[in-house]
């Protein structure tokens, strides 16, 4: 009897100690759930007040061969390291030459900076501007100055370096890219725009497109152009046109090739030193190319004063020397003339090149054509994906127009554009179909395009998310479930957890009073004995 009466208070103590543990926890887990589910209620009704994100803004200056366009992105503060939230606000043509044009004078470069940059100002808050990041990439003409002039193309990114340390921006760098960052660039800008890295799936959180290829990217610059895209195909390590590219943990293998003097204005320079060449007459020529009733006068040192056109120098060259062209508007002939620039031979009829011995594998998929194809296939009244057939019968009808006929056909008529369109437009022709060797089959996979929304296809937005991280090379990018259909989703999670803690609650409280009625029987029972 003793030994029962002795041990029953410290029975009893467990016995409590027990069930109120579990209700304890219970009860915990129960108020948690609740305070989450208020939290989110509150959160999601004030959520303009609570949520609205603040912006960042990022500045890219894209220092090409013949003009600098400046560019400003912004996106969201909290979910700077997220994607699919990066777009372009702003766009600005510098009015001038390109940055390569002040290689003499090199401290007259910034100035022409000065009415685009108060224009930026205005786009960006005061108080933000101190950490708006301000990038400049300088391009092929930059690049032909570097290899021309080194000490000039120094003096000119010093001068501008020291312009922009005196605005208000957090100003990075200014350099000059090489060309195949140049296309890599501008494919990851192509792609990121349409979607092709990442999407949102049904609880708003970002993955991977399943199924969804990427597209290649055709670049067509004042001094270089660019092909980019992904290939399958196992190559070997002897080429230094085929790059690993690790974006959001997936690795593209991709081929990328720059050439530098087929840009589209370096590309005319030497077809008409070609002319100059060919001709018996050194001061006055016709010009298949140019428009009939087209004249126009050139100096010796606006064709020949550039790398490219550095071997086509006559032996009597003379700077100052006046040279007339006269357009004859003769499409046929234009595009026989073009081929010259090209060195096909070169491949000796290999599939795996495109010209001048250069390295390529079959191309494959859609591409996207911007900048100077987009131009040009516009000015020939086409965009987007279109035939062969129908960019040959536009340029033809283009190329027979007289020059006072041009004007009714360009909605924006520039007399160095306009007398042009017809040699870039068969200067394409060859270096998409004998170059690069799209197909009449092939071709109409190629997509002539400007932008994408509100934000210009360019090598600037790819080269910004990559200085400014916003292209990791592995992470999970998960945002905040803010929209409706993941409200719901969050509140029925928390909902049935706090109805699971409560039934919960509920059973251990019966539990316990059952267990407190078992206990007063057995003691009753005891003492009875």
């Amino acid at each position: 009897m003793f030994t029962v009466l002795t041990r029953q208070p410290c029975e009893q103590a467990g016995l409590k100690a027990f069930s109120r543990t579990p209700a304890i926890i219970a009860l915990v887990f129960l108020l948690l759930s609740v305070v989450v589910l208020v939290a989110i209620t509150l959160i999601q009704i004030h959520q303009k007040e609570v949520l609205l994100p603040g912006l960042k803004y990022g500045i890219v200056l894209d220092a090409g061969s013949s003009r600098t366009t400046i560019y400003v992105y912004e996106w969201p503060a909290e979910k700077e390291n997220n994607t699919g939230v990066v777009s372009q606000t702003f766009k600005c043509n510098v009015k001038g030459p390109g940055i390569s044009s002040y290689g003499k004078n090199p401290q007259d470069a910034p100035r022409a900076f000065e009415d685009c940059m108060q224009k930026v100002k205005e786009q960006i808050p005061a108080q933000l501007r101190g950490s708006t990041r301000i990038y400049l990439g300088a391009t092929a003409g930059m690049r032909l100055l570097r290899l021309q002039n080194e000490t000039a193309a120094n003096e000119v990114l010093a001068s501008i370096q020291h312009y922009f340390k005196s605005q208000p921006f957090d100003f990075r760098d200014a350099q000059i890219i090489s060309g195949q960052e140049e296309g890599i660039y501008g494919w990851i800008t192509a792609n990121y725009l349409m979607g092709n890295f990442l999407e949102k799936n049904l609880w708003h959180m970002w993955v991977h497109p399943n199924g969804v290829e990427t597209t290649g990217a055709l670049d067509l610059g004042g001094a270089s152009t660019q092909i980019s895209f992904a290939t399958g195909e196992k190559v070997g390590l002897n080429t230094s046109d085929i790059m690993k590219v690790s974006l959001y943990g997936y690795v593209y293998t991709l081929y990328t090739h720059s050439f530098q003097c087929y840009g589209r204005n370096e590309a005319e320079k030497r077809f008409l030193a070609t002319l100059l060449q060919n001709s018996t007459t050194k001061t006055s020529l016709t010009n298949p190319c140019y428009p009939r009733n087209y004249i126009t006068n050139f100096t010796g040192d606006r064709i020949f004063d550039s790398l490219c056109t550095e071997g086509l120098r006559p032996g009597s060259y003379e700077p100052s020397a006046i040279i007339t062209f006269e357009g004859t508007g003769d499409p046929s002939l234009c595009r026989e003339k073009v081929a010259s620039l090209f060195n096909f031979s070169a491949c000796h009829d290999q599939e795996d090149c495109s010209f001048v011995g250069v390295y390529q594998p079959k191309v494959k998929g859609s591409f996207v054509a911007f900048a100077g194809f987009y131009y040009t296939a516009s000015a020939m009244n086409l965009s987007g994906s279109f035939s062969l057939n129908s960019f040959n019968s536009s340029t033809w009808n283009f190329c027979s127009q007289s020059w006072n006929q041009l004007p009714l056909l360009l909605p924006r008529f520039d007399e160095v554009y306009a007398r042009s369109y017809c040699f870039s437009a068969h200067y394409i022709y060859h270096l998409l179909v004998n170059g690069y060797k799209f197909t009449e089959e092939t071709w109409p996979q190629i997509h002539f395009k400007k932008e994408v929304g509100n934000s210009s296809i360019a090598w600037s937005l790819g080269y910004m998310l990559s200085l400014t991280n916003h292209i990791p090379a592995e992470s999970p990018l998960i945002r905040l479930p803010v929209k409706p259909s993941a409200f719901l989703c969050t509140v029925s999670f928390f909902s049935v957890v706090t109805l699971l803690c409560l039934a919960f609650f509920v059973y251990l409280c019966a539990s316990s009073r059952n267990q407190r009625r078992a206990q007063h029987t057995f003691s009753h029972a005891v003492d009875s004995a």
